[in-house]
């Protein structure tokens, strides 16, 4: 008589090592070769040693059409499942580009929605790692029910849990909007590409042939369209860099960054000889930034996306802060449209997932010009004033240098309800800086007098002396309190530390309609 444990135990087996192969041996060494690792790899490298547990492994495909029923793979081209990072939970999904190149049908589809669905229950964050050709056309209408249900989640679960898009292989046609709703998108330099039009070949100005995998590049999407948030050299240190990111963030929006023990740092007192009393003198202000945070924990986000702004987390004493700054050596600091967008959502992430604000104010404008108008200025400005004050988490501002105008009131002025303002002794605080001040509210001194040149630099400097300081704004309280750059992080550390327990309630309402 047969033992039936004996043979259900190694059917089992079997189709456990079935779906360890995924597409197979030969695909999984052209995977590597490709200098990729594969599904379960990532996993394994996503996690905390030994955590990863794996959910819905035996799901296979039920499609027939063209041939389907004959290429049939367990698990069906995703590894879905939970483990711990930093000992915390968390979930993933990892297409299988051994598998049909990765392509998403009903079945797939499903694995990943079963493991958003549980990490929404858990209140922990989920992390897609994408490296697929776009939808298994031979399953048609399913596996683009399969993407909107996907899109749904990632929407519904925005600002509830933390959602990360990791690209580590091709990301194609409407697969990219699942990354576009996530908090946050990896790449990697060489080995990542995201585009919605699929491959095509065209010409470039040289006449060289580039087809759109090229154009939809990690340097691409990092320097000039703003879709990726980090760029890392290949898929384990992309992985290491999500696990980073993930150590200051809280699992949901109902609890807390997680506090990391580090080594405090204080070297405020070089600030004079990193910003130049000049303010017409460009520096860098991560320089700054490094002066008072823990050593090594700013992480910038998308650094290479309008550069004139600088956003990222840090930690002061261990706990998590995102830090929004005007960067003075890339177009003076000024807002445009690029930096108003790329600040304006880091500020209402952070907002929404209780991690206080800092902004490090040092800008002279908005930026000017037809461009900027005729590209909607006035509807992506307004988007940093309504992500500013929409936040209720704490929020704290220094301002460094040049304050002017309606930038300045752009990057967290009082009035946007900045619940702590600093200024240092050399900020300039007014509607515009003083030679375009006095050649307004000058001119008819200026054309009355017998020498004009003379005049003029005598108004400025009188208009320098009253009124290019941050005191008259202190007077009007608008300025909490002027202190000097030595004291700049433990100012900040008593305003955060104050505002720890801060809650603010706003009028009950659906939600609000920001002008995107």
């Amino acid at each position: 008589m047969e033992n039936r444990w004996q043979i259900q135990s190694e059917a089992l087996e079997e189709r456990r090592r079935k779906a360890a192969l995924g597409g197979g041996q030969a695909r999984i060494d052209k995977q590597h070769a490709s200098g990729k690792l594969t599904a379960r790899e990532r996993m394994d490298a996503l996690f905390d040693d030994g955590t990863f547990v794996e959910l819905n492994d035996m799901v296979t495909s039920r499609a027939t059409d063209f041939g389907m029923e004959k290429k049939r793979v367990v698990g069906d081209g995703v590894v879905t499942g939970y483990g711990r990072i930093h000992g915390r939970l968390a979930f993933a999904s990892s297409q299988d580009f051994t598998v049909s190149g990765g392509a998403l049908g009903e079945a797939h589809a499903q694995k990943i929605i079963f493991a958003m669905d549980k990490a929404a229950d858990m209140k922990a964050p989920f992390i897609a790692i994408n490296d697929s050709g776009g939808s298994r056309i031979e399953e048609g209408i399913d596996s683009l029910a399969g993407y909107a249900e996907i899109f749904r989640r990632n929407a519904i679960f925005s600002g509830y849990i933390p959602q990360l898009s990791v690209t580590l292989g091709p990301c194609a046609g409407g697969a990219c909007y699942s990354p576009g709703i996530c908090d946050f998108i990896f790449m990697t330099e060489k080995t990542s590409q995201m585009f919605i039009t699929g491959p095509q070949v065209v010409k470039s100005v040289t006449g060289e042939e580039i087809t759109s995998a090229a154009l939809g590049g990690a340097a691409v999407h990092a320097g000039r369209s703003g879709v990726a948030h980090f760029v890392s050299a290949d898929d384990l240190a992309c992985l290491n860099d999500v696990r980073r990111l993930l150590g200051y963030l809280p699992q949901s929006c109902d609890d807390q960054p997680m506090t990391v023990p580090g080594t405090p740092v204080d070297r405020c007192g070089e600030i004079p000889s990193i910003v130049p009393d000049n303010a017409r003198m460009a520096y860098d202000v991560r320089d700054v930034i490094a002066t008072f945070v823990d050593l090594g924990s700013f992480m910038e986000v998308q650094r290479d996306f309008a550069r004139n702004i600088v956003v990222g987390f840090a930690r002061m004493d261990g706990k998590s802060v995102g830090i929004i700054a005007n960067q003075a050596n890339h177009l003076a600091g000024s807002l445009d449209i690029d930096a108003s967008d790329k600040g304006a959502r880091f500020i209402r992430f952070c907002d929404c997932f209780n991690i206080p604000l800092l902004c490090l104010v040092d800008v002279p404008a908005f930026m000017p010009g037809s461009n900027q108008e005729h590209n909607g200025i006035i509807r992506h400005g307004a988007k940093l004033l309504y992500a500013f004050s929409e936040a209720t988490v704490p929020k704290v501002s220094l301002i460094m240098r040049k304050a002017y105008g309606g930038a300045y009131v752009a990057m967290n002025g009082k009035g946007l309800g900045a619940d702590v303002v600093y200024a240092w002794p050399i900020a300039e605080i007014a509607v515009m800086g003083a030679n375009g001040a006095i050649a307004i509210i000058g001119r008819h001194e200026i054309e009355a007098a017998e020498d004009k040149e003379a005049k003029r630099r005598e108004l400025i400097d009188e208009y320098n002396r009253r009124f290019m300081t941050p005191y008259v704004a202190a007077e009007h309280g608008y300025v909490d309190e002027v202190i000097q750059p030595g004291e700049t992080r433990a100012k900040i550390l008593s305003a955060l530390t104050m505002l720890s327990a801060k809650e603010q309630r706003r009028p009950r309402k659906k939600h609000g309609n920001i002008p995107l």
